[in-house]
């Protein structure tokens, strides 16, 4: 049950999946594997994003789109580390009144984005920001399935949160046949 437009969407965050916050003491390599010389003044952060994740990523069927406040800048800047085409980009809108005065009921304020956004179709969102609140909401007001995926910070996306999500993504794709 994919919906409409194909294969599941797959949300990806940034900062947290892709860049682990942990301290590089605690096991975090550094991949300096970006194309090219690095760039003056670029994020150091950015050595942090294992490259090995792209093939990874890329071999799930799925329909891959960023949903991260680097919005453009992540197919010019991580997409390339990682050695995936330029995806589709979540606009992120401004923020309402009532957005302003704090997020409704407690969201994220990503979620209510990320679903009219995917209008009906299944979908995955990676971040490491979600709560029991996000998914609660999501399965009152989405209409197709949908899998919200945290990622610890600390860790960023790992082979068993890949594997997980490769799972829910057969599961979902096998209710079309």
């Amino acid at each position: 049950m994919t919906g409409p437009g194909g294969l599941p969407l797959f949300f990806l965050d940034v900062d947290g999946p892709l860049i682990p916050f942990g301290p590089r003491a605690g096991g975090h390599p550094v991949f300096p594997g970006a194309p090219g010389p690095p760039e003056a003044g670029a994020n150091p952060l950015l050595d942090r994003i294992d490259p090995a994740l792209g093939p990874r990523l890329a071999a799930l069927r799925c329909e891959l789109v960023w949903a991260t406040t680097w919005e453009d800048e992540a197919n010019t800047v991580v997409a390339p580390r990682l050695g995936l085409p330029e995806l589709r980009v979540v606009s992120w809108p401004a923020p309402s009144d009532e957005e302003e005065r704090g997020t409704p009921a407690g969201l994220h304020w990503k979620t209510r984005t990320l679903v009219r956004w995917a209008a009906g179709r299944a979908f995955v969102w990676v971040d490491d920001e979600i709560t029991e609140r996000d998914r609660r909401w999501v399965a009152a007001h989405h209409g197709g399935p949908a899998l919200l995926h945290r990622v610890d910070p600390g860790l960023g996306l790992t082979a068993a949160d890949l594997r997980l999500l490769g799972v829910w993504l057969r599961r979902v794709r096998g209710r079309t046949l």
